[in-house]
């Protein structure tokens, strides 16, 4: 049985923030709602201090934001782009068209179509999350979304530069500097300057999450994308300081982001412990991420690693590192992850911010049901039917007329039975064909 060495914070205190939570980000919806431009206005100068005449960049506020970033950065920009881009192709080549002739005379098909218009939020609080922009707007751009607005808050006073050039480069048609659950209730409500969006998409702390969670059904959203969240699963192949390298390097996002260790190694779970302590004491971001340890992170020792895979299916976390001798056992085992980063040459770093697969994962045990964000999430799988020869709609009316009248829908079988009339058999009377 699975042991615990390090137990985070209780649930029920968990439970108590996020009541807080929910109850702002209610709040601040239904002000922008209500109040709209000036909801925001307000929202914006309280939360972030920023009241510009107009929060949408103009062209040329575009290009002198780029023009602040250097070459280097903005090459690397563009690399990452690359990367992500290629990898979204790559994925929308499997997302194919169909249609099928199921019966003689009887075609089904669908068709991906993608959302018309999206919002983009990226994240820019405690960190600016540059590769925020590449994973959404890069992968809207590539599934054909016709139109993407992008939001990211004031950084230092001003449109963060990075950010612009990435959302810029990435594909969007409008860029905001709006931060927070305002940012993301403008997109999705709209305003009396940003036009409603279809969908909203991109990674953020509770409260954005939790805006998310709210306005679903009125847009759609990609998932639920809190907090970061970070496991390892490792055995005594790697060593203490790899481990909490690793552990330390996601808690960093901020105080609420759980990391997790899990081996049959009591040995290494100590010595991951021990080697926390000590870069914690020199680590710069020691505040958020020895915060994050104390509060949310957790050690948890198994007897083997089938048992290793069972805790790590219980937890359903956003990013999975396997640090073990037989990495494909976990690959081939796991069901709940949002994303598996396999071997020691690997991290969760990687995935964030270049190696080409989607940051924007699932959160709080939402990978138990989904994905992460990619292509496909922009897409929507329509179908379609065609019945061409009188003879197959006479023979399916016959069938649908019977199968509406066994759950009483009269008028249902009526649809049938007027085809079944003119294509198929003659002269048959009100809902016959239902006998």
């Amino acid at each position: 049985m699975a042991r615990i060495i390090k137990r985070g914070m209780d649930a029920s205190e968990v439970n108590a923030a996020d009541a807080k939570v929910r109850a702002t980000v209610e709040d601040i919806l239904a002000r922008v709602e209500s109040g709209r431009d000036a909801a925001v206005r307000e929202l914006s100068r309280q939360f972030d201090a920023w009241s510009p005449e107009n929060f949408r960049l103009s062209e040329a506020q575009i290009e002198n934001a780029i023009g602040q970033v250097s070459k280097r950065d903005l090459e690397d920009i563009k690399f990452a782009q690359s990367q992500v881009r290629n990898f979204a192709r790559a994925q929308m080549a499997t997302m194919q068209d169909l249609e099928v002739e199921t019966l003689p005379g009887i075609v089904l098909g669908h068709r991906h179509v993608p959302v018309d218009s999206i919002g983009c939020y990226v994240p820019g609080g405690r960190y600016p999350m540059v590769a925020s922009a590449h994973m959404s707007v890069v992968t809207a751009r590539v599934a054909g979304v016709r139109r993407i607005a992008a939001c990211a808050p004031p950084f230092k006073g001003g449109p963060h530069p990075a950010i612009v050039a990435a959302m810029h480069f990435g594909g969007a048609d409008e860029i905001y500097v709006l931060g927070g659950v305002q940012a993301v209730a403008a997109m999705a409500l709209g305003t009396d300057t940003i036009a409603p969006v279809d969908m909203i998409v991109g990674p953020g702390n509770a409260y954005v999450a939790e805006a998310k969670r709210q306005l679903f059904g009125r847009v759609g959203i990609d998932l639920l994308a809190g907090p970061t969240e970070t496991l390892i699963i490792a055995d005594d192949s790697v060593d203490g300081e790899i481990c909490a390298t690793d552990l330390l390097g996601q808690a960093e996002h901020g105080p609420t982001s759980p990391a997790v260790l899990i081996t049959d190694s009591e040995t290494l779970a100590r010595e991951t412990i021990a080697e926390i302590e000590r870069l914690l004491k020199i680590l710069p971001t020691a505040d958020a991420a020895g915060q994050a340890w104390r509060d949310y992170g957790e050690v948890i020792v198994c007897a083997d690693r089938a048992e290793m895979v069972r805790e790590a299916d219980r937890i359903a976390s956003e990013h999975v590192q396997v640090m073990t001798r037989d990495v494909d056992y976990f690959l081939n085992n796991m069901k709940n992850y949002g994303a598996l980063f396999l071997g020691p040459r690997t991290n969760v770093a990687y995935g964030d911010k270049v190696i080409g697969t989607n940051h924007t994962l699932p959160t709080k045990k939402a990978a138990r049901y989904t994905g992460g964000l990619w292509v496909g999430k922009f897409l929507k799988t329509c179908t379609y039917q065609k019945v061409l020869t009188d003879e197959a709609s006479g023979m399916i009316g016959e069938y649908c007329s019977r199968l509406c009248m066994l759950e009483g829908f009269v008028a249902h079988a009526e649809q049938a039975n007027v085809r079944v009339r003119r294509y198929g058999r003659r002269n048959v009377p009100y809902a016959q064909a239902a006998e």
